[in-house]
């Protein structure tokens, strides 16, 4: 197991550190979630002693995690250290991301957040469309972003929205129609604005209209499906005791009774055993996995809702709760009985790798292993190594700590192309 940072060995101390970086650039831009941490305890006139004794954690971890030597990814940690600062988590999270500048990304994002806005002030821009005609679009578009087609998907999603809107407005095939918009902002809206690093604010607002319009034609799978999108959302912004309302509501009420039901069950089930590791719960966490493990044994490789549940997604969240959890040795000894070419979804398998590669980054003598499966995650889907908060702070981890080699270029080539300074 690798070392708990308790030493101050190879600490810089606070006296050291420059407040350069924070004046060359604008806030928010080139900066992890540590370095937003120092500049937020700073502004406050707090000590690192008084944030880490508050936080529970040791004052050489936090000078760590403020200059980038250890990476800010653990949900918990965040939480805790927003609760000692007095900020929202999000203040912590989304500041420290650099805005959607990519070209074709950037512009796609604002279209949906215009084209949300339409939707919720009742005034969709769309046209009425064929229920056949919205379920073939929906499907492709899923497709897409199950295949990490981000551009492809980024240049749909407007229009879809709108026209599928247009349509629901009209009352034609209401519970059939209300199906697609719940999986179309759930599994393509709010998963595409996660990938590309979209605003916080827009994948709450996309699962919201998902939970309402499920709300609307009372189907108890549709109210799960949403509250894996809602459950989802309150779980990034740090809600964790309405993220187990939610989930532990929705699970509650779904029916195991068919192979649709145990999929949307276990994937609600995969939900709560993160967020029982962000709560530090471990037999909760524990408990809830074998839970799903059980379910996807007898469901088999199944795709229903475009979820991809089965024993292969075990494994892989398996990982996600173990880096949460901060055991780090678990995850990659997961990851290594796993077979990637297994998994069926482009996403899933960059998850896996962006995953694998965020364990091995803390595993002593594993660093050029990590760097490896950062580039295959990113080889495969570019935004999930850029875009994704935990993994750029792995990143600046590893690149604090590069050597002048092949490895260190590599790690430097993708933290410049995530927008990390190098």
């Amino acid at each position: 197991m690798p070392r708990e940072p308790g030493s101050s060995e190879g600490v810089w101390p606070e006296s050291e550190v420059s407040d350069m970086d924070e004046r060359r650039a604008p806030p928010g831009d080139n900066r992890t979630i540590g370095r937003q941490l120092r500049v937020i305890r700073r502004s406050r006139g707090k000590s690192q002693q008084v944030i880490a004794d508050l936080a529970g954690i040791s004052k050489s971890h936090l000078s760590r995690l403020e200059s980038g030597q250890r990476a800010l990814d653990r949900r918990s940690l965040i939480v805790a250290l927003a609760a000692a600062l007095e900020v929202a988590p999000t203040e912590l999270t989304e500041i420290a991301m650099p805005a959607v500048s990519e070209p074709g990304i950037g512009p796609a994002v604002d279209r949906v957040r215009l084209a949300l806005l339409s939707v919720g002030m009742g005034a969709p821009s769309g046209e009425p469309v064929p229920p056949n005609v919205l379920r073939t679009r929906v499907a492709e578009l899923l497709d897409d972003q199950q295949a990490c087609r981000h551009d492809t998907v980024g240049a749909a999603l407007p229009g879809l929205i709108c026209d599928l809107h247009a349509t629901l407005a009209t009352g034609r095939d209401g519970p059939g129609i209300a199906e697609l918009a719940v999986l179309l902002h759930v599994q393509g809206t709010q998963a595409w604005l996660r990938d590309v690093g979209g605003p916080l604010d827009l994948g709450w607002q996309t699962a919201t209209i998902a939970q309402q319009e499920a709300q609307r034609v009372d189907d108890p799978q549709l109210l799960g499906l949403a509250a894996f999108g809602t459950g989802h959302g309150l779980l990034a912004a740090g809600a964790f005791d309405l993220a187990a309302h939610q989930l532990d509501t929705a699970r509650t009420a779904t029916s195991t009774a068919d192979v649709r039901g145990m999929q949307l069950a276990g994937m609600l089930t995969f939900t709560s055993s993160l967020l029982a590791a962000a709560r530090r719960e471990p037999p909760e966490a524990a408990a809830a996995l074998d839970e799903a493990a059980e379910l996807a044994a007898r469901t088999g490789e199944a795709n229903a809702w475009w979820f991809g549940f089965g024993p292969t997604n075990v494994g892989v969240w398996r990982m996600a709760v173990a880096l949460e959890a901060g055991d780090h040795a678990q995850a990659a000894t997961v990851a290594e009985t796993l077979d990637p070419a297994l998994i069926p979804s482009p996403q899933r398998q960059a998850a896996y790798w962006a995953d694998y590669g965020r364990a091995l980054a803390h595993l002593r003598g594993r660093a050029a292993d990590a760097s490896h499966a950062l580039r295959r995650a990113e080889l495969i889907s570019p935004a999930r190594v850029q875009r994704h908060p935990f993994v750029r702070e792995t990143l600046a981890e590893l690149v604090s700590k590069a050597h002048r080699d092949a490895v260190g270029r590599e790690l430097r080539g993708m933290a410049f192309r995530a927008g990390l300074p190098v």
